[in-house]
């Protein structure tokens, strides 16, 4: 028989009639039957309630945790899905704005260029998207081009009205700096009475012609306002290499257009030359006067050196003295410079 403590249920009812061995122990047991302890029993029932409440509290956490996974799992598949959506919209959108646009630019070149007005009522009423073009970079396949400079410059004096053309390599002066030089020396104007004012000088680099004795070179301009048509004819000295020592008549010469009178001077020594011609041209009740300057230096003296060709250089001058244009003034200020001049010469 064992000895641990067995657990009777509460409706056990006690028997009718007692027999000798009711609950079938062995009967070699000897003594008086242990009585059952009641305590044991509530603890089994309290063993088994409290494991039974534990594997029902698991299952129900077990339920819970599932369904919070179910739900958490699907609260994540709904927001992708509309993510998803939203992303399909906005592609579909783009794709059709730019087969619109594109659509659009087709038409508006394939139509002929009567069509512009319904095509353009047609574009005010349908809302346009916009679309910006960026052009591709032209590529440079050749160099800038540099502007060349004109090989001539025209000057013009807005005072005297005279206007010429020379090269852009010669330089020009005006106003004190006008006052041409041959051999270190101021050349003197020509007119037959003092008064007159120099407007302009060009003058040649003497660099012009290397190797030979060529020293300088000049074209200048001057006027006088107080001399009459027939003063302007004359000159205050006329050249003197006639052979008998006698003064030589200025002659008439054409340059261009216009009829003018011509004289030269020439000064030097055997070591330095200078010559000068002078023309004189009356126009707007004012002389003008022209002269074309040469100085040479070092032939004879220098070895290497040769005699610059004069009449090249006179020509080159010459070049200069033919674009020489004069604007024609008023009537009154014409009238007034023949008054002056004629009151001059009395």
């Amino acid at each position: 028989m064992s000895r641990l403590p067995r657990c009777v249920r509460r409706c056990t009812r006690p028997p009718k009639a007692l027999t000798l061995n009711p609950s079938k122990i062995s009967i070699r047991q000897l003594g008086l039957v242990r009585a059952f302890v009641k305590r044991g029993c509530a603890r089994r029932r309290e063993v088994r309630r409290m494991s039974t409440t534990w594997k029902s509290s698991k299952k129900a956490n077990n339920n819970n945790f599932a369904g919070s996974v179910l739900s958490c799992c699907s609260r994540q598949q709904k927001l992708a899905m509309i993510a998803g959506f939203a992303i399909l919209a906005v592609l579909l959108a783009v794709s059709a704005c730019s087969k619109q646009s594109q659509k659009s630019a087709l038409a508006g070149v394939s139509e002929p260029a009567s069509n512009a007005p319904v095509t353009a009522a047609i574009a005010a009423q349908t809302p346009a998207f916009e679309t910006t073009v960026t052009p591709a970079p032209a590529t440079q396949t050749s160099a800038k081009k540099t502007k060349k400079r004109a090989a001539n410059v025209n000057y013009t004096d807005a005072d005297s009205g005279v206007s010429f053309v020379y090269p852009r390599k010669f330089a020009l002066a005006t106003g004190e700096k006008a006052q041409p030089q041959l051999d270190d020396e101021s050349v003197p104007m020509n007119f037959a009475q003092p008064g007159g004012t120099t407007v302009a000088t060009v003058t040649l680099p003497q660099t012009l012609y290397p190797g030979t004795d060529f020293a300088n070179g000049f074209f200048s301009v001057n006027v006088h306002r107080s001399l009459s048509e027939e003063e302007c004819s004359h000159f205050a000295f006329v050249d003197t290499r006639n052979a008998d020592g006698e003064p030589i008549d200025a002659e008439k010469v054409k340059v261009g257009s216009s009829d003018m009178e011509m004289t030269s001077e020439f000064a030097g020594s055997a070591t330095r030359q200078a010559e000068a011609q002078y023309y004189h041209n009356y126009e707007n009740g004012a002389c003008y006067e022209y002269v074309l300057g040469l100085g040479t230096a070092g032939y004879g003296i220098n070895d290497g050196i040769e005699p610059v060709n004069r009449d090249e250089v006179f020509t080159r001058l010459e070049k200069i003295l033919a674009t020489v244009k004069i604007r024609p003034a008023a009537a009154e200020q014409t009238a007034e410079h023949e008054i002056a001049g004629a009151e001059a010469a009395k």
